[in-house]
This record gives structure tokens, sequence and C-alpha cells, in this order.
């Protein structure tokens, strides 16, 4: 997903150039996900960064890839569903998911370009899918709290609450950072251990999610105030169909690093980051050789 606006970050922060040469965060998720057997490659995007960004990863990634570019637009909803207003501001991120339904008819995950999640967390994604052949079944690539906070700011999470392996809720706080007195939520003013296990919004789907989806945004569009700022949220949705019993979910430990860029600052420290794991040959240089 890259159709977001950066307002924080105060850029288009999905393409920035992060790598040693260059390269955009997500195109180092590009890559270790087709390292490790996905083999389509759907980008969410703006509306006008649809054609550079075909033009671009058609020039690096392999060609035997499936690629496609789609737009994130406030225009498409549903059949009977209609909006005449003024908003540049994209539906949410079940919205950016729906946008995709056209190019997607099996199972999928979904990530966000201006974050890293890490070899090992597609591996892991990739073994779920390989091995689960229920239509019903999601599942959750889940991250350790205490490595995915942010030292310039607040960041918002979703804390898993879980029954064995099996995910129970997802419980969005959203100003939680690290103080002297250890990591708390500053709007519940819940303190947390960090080694509770939260969610970056990398998922692992299946079709019947758009149908979801579908009616979710249909029910959005009947309250009038939430047309001017409001988002249809995908955890928000899974969660929906969890309590509903619709789908069961199951938390998959990322084992791996994440690391994003909510704040300028960090993009510093990606940049290292990306530079040092390069250096150690965990990937090319350039990436696309």
């Amino acid at each position: 997903m890259a159709a977001g606006r950066g307002s924080r970050y105060g850029a288009l922060k999905q393409f920035d150039g992060l790598g040693p040469f260059d390269e955009f965060l997500m195109e180092f998720s590009i890559y270790d996900a087709l390292e490790n057997g996905f083999d389509h490659i759907v980008v969410v995007t703006q509306k006008d960064n649809v054609k550079f960004l075909k033009e671009y990863l058609s020039a690096r990634i392999p060609g035997a890839t499936k690629l496609d570019v789609v737009a994130q637009e406030v225009k498409d909803l549903p059949d009977g569903v209609s909006y005449t207003g003024e908003r540049t501001k994209p539906w949410g991120t079940a919205h950016a998911v729906w946008s995709a339904r056209k190019v997607i008819d099996g199972p999928f995950s979904v990530i966000n370009a201006d974050d890293y999640y890490g070899k090992q967390a597609f591996k892991n994604a990739a073994k779920f899918v390989a091995g689960d052949s229920d239509p019903n079944a999601f599942g959750l690539v889940a991250y350790t709290l205490k490595d995915t906070l942010s030292p310039y700011g607040s960041v918002s999470r979703g804390v898993c609450k879980q029954d064995g392996n099996s995910l129970v809720s997802v419980e969005e706080r959203t100003q939680i950072e690290e103080g002297e007195k250890g990591i708390s939520d500053a709007d519940s003013d819940t303190k947390f251990s960090g080694e509770e296990l939260v969610s970056m919004n990398f998922w692992v789907c299946k079709p019947i999610i758009f149908d979801q989806i579908e009616e979710d945004i249909r029910s959005f569009f009947k309250e009038e105030e939430n047309l001017e700022k409001g988002e249809v949220y995908l955890p928000f949705v899974i969660q929906a169909m969890l309590q509903q019993g619709k789908t069961k979910v199951e938390v998959i430990p990322s084992e791996s690093m994440w690391f994003g860029v909510t704040y300028a600052n960090d993009k510093e420290t990606a940049m290292a980051q990306l530079k040092t794991m390069t250096s150690e040959g965990q990937y090319r240089s350039p990436l696309w050789k």
C-alpha cells in the first residue's frame, strides 16, 4: 500500500530514496517477497503515481514477475454508493486493499510501502500460505512492541490479544512512546512491558475479504459524519470478521527486524540500517542487478 500522503513525514515517503543506490523502501520488501516465493506484486497508490511506479518497477524487478499498479481513488466505490464532496485523502487502508480486488484472485499479503519488514517475516508468511488451505483463515505477521518504537515521537500500534496462536483482538493504542518510566500509551495511560506482539499491518488475507470490505464501506457511507475525515481501516474489518466468526486469524511471529519512516528524522536511521544490511551481504548493491 503506497497511497498515503505522508502528512507527518512531510513528503511522499514511499518514493524517498533510502537504499544505498536510492532504492525505495518498498523495493526491499518486494525483493524479500520474491525471494520467498511470491510471484505477483500489486502496488496501490495515488492515481497521479500509477504511470511512474509502473515504469519504475517494470524496469527493475524480474521480468517473470507479474506486476499491477492500481489507483486508490476517492470515487472508486461500491455500486449504488457515491460521493460528490471535496476530499483528497483516501478512504483508508481497507479501501486501499479493496482497490486491488480486480487483480487478486488468491491468497495475498498486505504491507505498508513505508515500512521494512525483514526477510524472515516474508518467509514465515509464505510458509503460512503454503500450509493453509482454509479459504477463511487469515494470518497476522506480528512484531515485538519494543522493537517498533520511534525515538522521535509517539506511534500508533495495534496490540495483539491472543489465545495461543490465535488472534482474539487487536487493541489500537494511538500514543505509544518510551519514557523514563517505561513504555506507555499517553491516550489511555496503559503501561507495556515491551514484549507484547503488535500488528504492523502485515496481513495474510484470502479473497473473501473483498466482500467484507465492500459491506463495511457501504455501512461507512450511511454515517454522514464519516465523510469529511473518516477512514475504513483494514484491522477493523478483519477484527469484525473475527468477532462474527467469518474468519480465524493465526498470529505469526515475524522473527524479523522492523523499522519505518513515520517521522522525517526516521529517514537517517532507515538509511543506516539498509546500508549496514547491504554491506553485510543481505542485499545486493544495487538491489536489482
